[in-house]
């Protein structure tokens, strides 16, 4: 038990549905804490205190700024200058009465409403500036701790222009809206920062910040020791994969690093490597960050998702990206459940999907290995029509806020249209905080639909299926060395060529199938049979390679 919080509204207000989320939030971080209710007259006000004897005094008042001064006036000189000294007292109130409030001497803090949920448990969590230490510190492990039971929030930034890129990371730190700023390098930075002499100088700053040399690292941390003091993230490159770790790890402490599993490759264009070799330097560049202790994503299943790919294969590759980064030694996994993907998925079967991909990918976990779920939102479902895309986004986070997470991609409402700048970061950032304020004590629970739980366990069971096949098919190659076929890079790059994995966005890919066809059935995303007019299951779609 943290310690005892008393709080209601004082005077005459009656409104106290701040007071309450404030009082679940402290007993959700341990306290116990007594409720006084709405309206309560100064004099009764102190006598509970006295009786109750708390660590913390919560006044509330929303009503008139004049009324609100004589009442903590009268406050202050009712309850005595020893038990100003003994107590904390915090105050929430609309911004005019909180102005009056601090003018008091009284309250330690005054809330507006305005705050995010991590200042208000800075506040409960206060000892000697441990708990800012913390919230603020460059580790993602300590920092997530820190945060409970909010997740953290992360944004994608980056702006053709160098300089601008630098002030609105400082602007974004500033504004104290958001723990992690990932780094979002041109496309010539991603494939040759270690080859400039192949950089196309007609495409610089196309997809991101070009990022040209090492200092331009050094200074993006720089402009991050500011506010929050947000950590810094990066992706790997789609080839130096090894070395792009290594910078980053030196220059911006990167937070968690973010490999694929077979992409950044021929597969998308983003390279030139073939499957084969992209699957295994993908590896070797997991191996590294599990030697190095750092925290890794496997950015693999949306791609699928984004490409139309069924939900099956999508359920599939997220349980091969963990399963490849646990193979090579990683023992903190960011798992990354992209909701929305392909837009035309319904939420129930959306759920199901990451219920599925969260039953396998957790069972993985050992004294050795250990995932943090990461959600976010589909760029592909945001509207270019920006008031519609802030309703998307803020519907997007309720619902992936089911699955509980540790740690929410926002995806900036503008990106339907612009990439984001500073301004457009932080109000996708304030839009989200909104939705965890109001629901991250908790929201109908959608995983108990039945329907939802039907699709999980049906699309397990077709996972299980797809995984078999690639099983078959690494004795069918009867290579000696394959080994684990599940990280061997021949049956995965095979599985890959042969259609067991497939997308329709792959057709004419000369490295892939391209053969699989696909349909939304009732909200799901399902393999569909184009010449028999019906949906495939897996022991259909593959039946070549699980009964030969």
């Amino acid at each position: 038990m943290k310690g005892k919080i008393i709080a209601g509204a004082i005077g005459n207000c009656v409104h106290v549905a701040g007071v309450v989320r404030f009082l679940k939030l402290a007993e959700e971080m341990g306290y116990e804490t007594r409720f006084l209710g709405a309206a309560v007259p100064v004099d009764e006000f102190i006598r509970e205190i006295r009786a109750f004897e708390p660590d913390i005094i919560g006044l509330s008042y929303r009503l008139t700024p004049e009324v609100a001064e004589k009442l903590l006036q009268d406050f202050k000189m009712k309850i005595g200058e020893d038990a100003l000294c003994k107590y904390r007292f915090g105050f929430g109130g609309t911004p005019p009465v909180c102005r009056v409030a601090e003018e008091t001497g009284i309250f330690e803090r005054c809330f507006t409403g305005l705050e995010n949920t991590s200042k208000v448990m800075e506040f409960l969590g206060y000892r000697q500036g441990a708990c800012v230490i913390k919230q603020n510190c460059d580790n993602l492990i300590e920092r997530m701790k820190a945060a409970k039971p909010t997740p953290l929030l992360r944004h994608h930034f980056g702006l053709p222009n160098l300089e601008k890129t630098i002030q609105g990371i400082r602007k974004i730190a500033e504004a104290d809206v958001l723990d992690i700023i990932s780094i979002a390098p041109d496309q010539n930075a991603q494939e040759s920062f270690f080859r400039p002499e192949e950089m196309d100088p007609m495409q610089s700053g196309a997809g991101g910040v070009p990022i040209r040399q090492r200092d331009d690292l050094i200074r993006f941390k720089e402009a991050s020791r500011a506010g929050n003091f947000p950590m810094l993230r990066i992706y790997s490159g789609t080839r130096d994969l090894v070395s792009w770790a290594e910078l980053s790890k030196e220059t911006i402490n990167n937070a968690w690093g973010a490999v694929p599993l077979c992409w950044y490759s021929v597969l998308d264009g983003r390279s030139k490597r073939i499957p084969e070799r992209a699957i295994h330097e993908n590896q070797e560049t997991m191996r590294w960050y599990g030697k190095n202790g750092i925290p890794l994503e496997v950015n693999e299943a949306h791609h699928w998702s984004l490409r139309d790919a069924h939900d099956a294969i999508a359920v599939v590759m997220a349980y091969l990206a963990a399963y490849n980064a646990k193979a090579m030694g990683v023992r903190h996994y960011v798992a990354q459940y992209m909701f929305n993907s392909p837009p035309m998925i319904s939420p129930a079967m959306d759920l199901a999907k990451m219920l599925a991909k969260i039953q396998l990918i957790e069972s993985l976990h050992d004294e050795n290995f250990t995932s943090y779920r990461q959600v976010r939102a589909g760029l592909l479902h945001l509207s270019p029509r920006e008031n519609v895309a802030k309703g998307q986004l803020a519907a997007s986070t309720v619902h992936a806020l089911q699955i509980k997470p540790d740690i929410i991609h926002v995806v900036g409402y503008c990106e339907g249209d612009h990439a984001a700048e500073a301004a457009d970061v932080i109000e996708s950032c304030e839009i989200v905080q909104g939705v965890i304020q109001n629901c991250v004590t908790g929201n109908a629970d959608s995983k108990a639909d039945p329907i939802v739980i039907a699709r999980r366990d049906e699309l397990l069971s077709e996972a299980s299926v797809i995984l078999n096949a690639i099983a078959q098919l690494s004795k069918r190659i009867g290579n000696p060395q394959t080994g684990d076929p599940l990280t061997n890079p021949v049956v995965l790059a095979e599985a890959i060529r042969v259609g067991i994995l497939d997308a329709p966005h792959l057709k004419g890919n000369p490295y892939a199938s391209g053969r699989l066809e696909t349909r939304c059935i009732d909200g799901g995303i399902d393999a569909w049979s184009h010449k028999d007019g019906k949906r495939l299951f897996e022991k259909e779609r593959l039946y070549e390679f699980i009964n030969n």
